[in-house]
């Protein structure tokens, strides 16, 4: 089936015909920013003059125009409020990026430069994934859409359920920000995925350094946003179908998005489908990995009093996920013998789309509601709110027929709050200050008549944050500082008989701050330094985890002594561009944090009437992370383009003398794409093939896991891409073959390396209509 497809799309792609017309299929994309404060613009609006298409950027200030001619000029006008219009001229001879500054108070036509993916006008380092990838890959993962970044890994709990590893921190250390929204159900575990649908992102970005002091959360520095754009002035209604087909688990995912401008009110909807069946190694069938999902969200926005803009934002996620079945064994005797098989127990022959216990059910609602006031001379008021509902059930395999009663049942409720206020303050600088306050609820079922893995509880939080910024020539400065407290309130079951209900108060102080500058070179280089110190309290998980964690097929014991970690990292960045020929990117860290929290594996089983299992205890010590991620590109000419990326990363237990577990391995990633040129009907085909080499984690003493490290591996994947116009219509053809050589391997960071091997070959075939 895979060769099939893959001789279909290559001929399709290598099939020269005579070069006819004109292409219109281009795409312009930008920011737009304040000239002073080089600080981005939300909510200015870019109308493409005599034509009928517009946008309205988003928090980033950037903007996205499709459907555009090459060898066209075209003139924009752009506006926003507090600043005069602009009139700016794009001529168009493949897509383009550009900055746009606007200069408040007074008009002012600025050049038009290029400008990459990377975030340039703050400290921040970070790195961003644009709509276009995001669709292509929208049946993985949300985690595993973002390991295709320098510098981050996923940490995997078998397929489909994974979270990022940023600079080797990951769980509660990362804060994921739904629409601006902490996301809540992180505390829950290392095993759960963020429950988020990959099709409703329309910018996935990963800020690495310490200077995120604004957004809420846990974090000791990283943060990854998942970000949806303003909705497009286009007139009329239209939008997009996704489908996409994988071999290996035989894979649906659909995927609908159809929104409509009116000044009375703009709306935009989004619904995705998917239903995935058994992955295969390349020896045998991983049975009970299946997984489905049904998503909704719909976004609606409204202007009123031309300084009033309000925007109401709901999503529904909800899925099923098999664990593994050879992960789950019923006694010591054949769990010795299952860690370190070559093919796990309870493997079948034959394919199948059923989903039987071990497996999980999640359902999770998110509401928010944004309302921005515009005052005058470029100031703002900013309201949020975000309420949030997380159900999980997770299903064991259980005696006399009560496989299909709930182990687990769990029902988290967040409510979260923000006010934000932004005025320009001295000369080109600007203050922003924020209050942040969350409230979260964890309520367990009776009904599993089973020691809950997590006790009821209730958190309280409320934060406090000043953030100033500021331009001097060539340099751009900016200072954070942030105060937070939180209480905990927790009814335990007692570890001990006889069963009581026991009670805990926990009261944390929290600081943190942040510098950081940035300077432009004249030659096409740029440098960014940021210093920043963050405590973070324990996690209920890290507290209180008594029992067995179903994801992880282990058995995990949380330490209510834990104390609040103390981090202080600095970053240093530095940016080589050629004009578009190539550039390089080099981004340094080093992370000291006392009282560190891991997971460590004790070495050791533990026989339960739900099966026999390893046990892992939440445990401290001091530690020192450090690494370097680098990536390059090389653009030899219009058809050629060649990019590595490389991350190293180390973590020192420095109290017991030794390497922290779970940190990823060094690896090194290699892709070249040539780019065909348009032929009559197939516009911006291209073909890409990469190879990707994981070293050995060789870092670790024999005594501190279950299983020494797995040897390292090298994959290599080819992708295809191609527009096909038909009659006016456009149409994009992509397919990604992950694992192009079968290899049989398995991963330190993916849990189930215990048990088997990872998956085979995969080839992805994404079909899109734009509309």
């Amino acid at each position: 089936m895979t060769k099939k497809i893959l001789i279909l799309v290559l001929g399709l792609a290598l099939w020269h015909v005579e070069l006819v017309g004109q292409s219109c299929l281009y795409r312009l994309t930008g920011q737009v920013v304040d000239q002073a404060s080089r600080q981005p613009l939300e909510f200015a609006t870019i109308m493409v003059m005599d034509e009928d298409l517009g946008e309205v950027t988003g928090q980033d200030g950037r903007f996205e125009i499709n459907n555009l001619c090459s060898s066209h000029s075209y003139r924009l006008q752009v506006s926003h409020i507090g600043c005069e219009p602009q009139l700016v001229e794009v001529l168009l001879h493949s897509d383009t990026t550009i900055v746009i500054e606007m200069e408040h108070t007074s008009y002012k036509l600025e050049d038009v430069v290029v400008q990459g993916k990377s975030n340039d006008y703050s400290t921040e380092i970070g790195s961003n994934i644009q709509k276009e990838d995001i669709v292509h890959s929208s049946n993985e993962n949300l985690s595993d859409l973002l390991s295709t970044i320098e510098g981050v890994s996923v940490l995997k709990s078998g397929s489909g359920i994974s979270k990022p590893i940023v600079h080797g921190l990951f769980g509660n250390r990362i804060g994921i920000l739904n629409n601006g929204i902490p996301q809540a159900g992180q505390q829950w575990g290392n095993d759960h995925a963020p429950e988020i649908d990959a099709f409703s992102a329309d910018e996935l970005t990963v800020v690495k350094g310490s200077s995120a002091l604004a957004y809420a959360g846990t974090s000791l520095g990283s943060v990854v946003k998942v970000n949806m754009s303003k909705i497009s002035q286009r007139e009329g209604i239209h939008g997009q179908l996704n489908y996409i087909f994988q071999t290996n688990g035989l894979g649906h995912t659909g995927n609908i998005e159809i929104e409509e401008y009116k000044p009375q009110l703009a709306w935009r909807l989004k619904s995705t489908i998917k239903h995935i069946g058994d992955r295969k190694s390349p020896d045998y069938y991983l049975t009970n990995t299946g997984q489905r999902e049904k998503n909704l969200s719909l976004q609606l926005e409204k202007t009123m009093f031309d300084h009033w803009q309000s925007t109401l934002y709901y999503s529904l996620f909800s899925t099923e996920t098999g664990i593994l079945r050879g992960a789950h064994v019923g006694n010591l005797t054949d769990l010795e013998s299952a860690i370190g098989r070559s093919e796990p127990y309870f493997t079948s022959d034959e394919f199948s789309y059923s989903i039987a216990p071990p497996r999980q059910e999640v359902v999770h609602h998110l509401l928010k509601w944004q309302n921005k006031y515009f005052l005058k001379d470029n100031r703002w008021l900013e309201v949020n709110y975000g309420g949030q509902i997380n159900s999980r059930k997770e299903f064991d395999v259980r005696r006399s027929g009560r496989s299909e009663f709930p182990a687990m049942r769990m029902k988290l409720w967040s409510h979260y709050f923000e006010q934000l206020y932004h005025q320009p303050i001295w000369k080109d600088g600007e203050l922003k200050i924020g209050l942040q306050e969350m409230m979260l609820d964890n309520t367990n079922h009776p009904e599993t008549g089973i020691l809950p893995l997590i006790p009821d509880y209730r958190s309280y939080s409320g934060a406090g944050y000043a953030l100033i910024e500021k331009s001097i020539n060539q340099w751009f400065f900016d200072f954070g500082s942030r105060w937070s407290v939180k209480k905990m309130d927790v009814q335990a079951i007692s570890r001990t008989l006889p069963r009581e209900i026991e009670y805990f108060d926990h009261f944390f102080l929290q600081s943190a701050f942040s510098v950081g500058g940035r300077y432009h070179w004249m030659d096409g280089q740029e440098s960014k330094l940021n210093l920043g110190f963050m405590k973070r309290p324990p996690e209920v998980n890290e507290l209180y985890s008594f029992g067995l964690h179903q994801g992880v097929s282990g058995i995990e014991m949380g330490d209510p002594n834990l104390s609040m970690e103390e981090s202080w990292k600095a970053t240093l960045g530095h940016r080589w561009q050629q004009s578009s020929s190539w550039s390089i990117n080099v981004v340094g860290y080093s992370q000291w944090v006392k009282n560190f929290i891991y997971l460590q594996p004790l070495n050791e089983y533990e026989l339960t009437i739900r099966g026999a299992f390893p046990v892992f205890e939440y445990s401290q010590t001091n530690a020192h992370i450090y690494g370097l991620d680098a990536d390059a590109s090389w653009h030899l000419n219009t058809y050629h383009t060649v990019a590595l990326t490389a991350s190293i990363v180390r973590g020192d237990d420095i109290q017991n003398g030794n390497s922290l577990v779970y940190i990823p391995a060094d690896n090194l990633t290699a892709t070249y794409r040539y780019q065909l040129a348009d032929h009559r009907r197939w516009q911006k085909s291209y073909i890409e093939i990469k190879g990707q080499y994981v070293f050995e984690q060789n870092r670790l003493d024999l005594d501190q896991d279950y299983l020494p490290p797995p040897p390292g591996y090298f994959l290599m994947g080819l992708e295809l891409g191609s527009n096909l116009v038909i009659g006016g219509q456009r149409f994009n053809i992509h397919l990604d073959i992950q694992n192009l050589t079968n290899t049989k391997y398995r991963d330190y960071l993916n849990r189930q390396r215990y048990y088997a091997d990872e998956v085979g070959i995969n080839a992805n075939l994404s079909l899109q209509y734009s509309f």
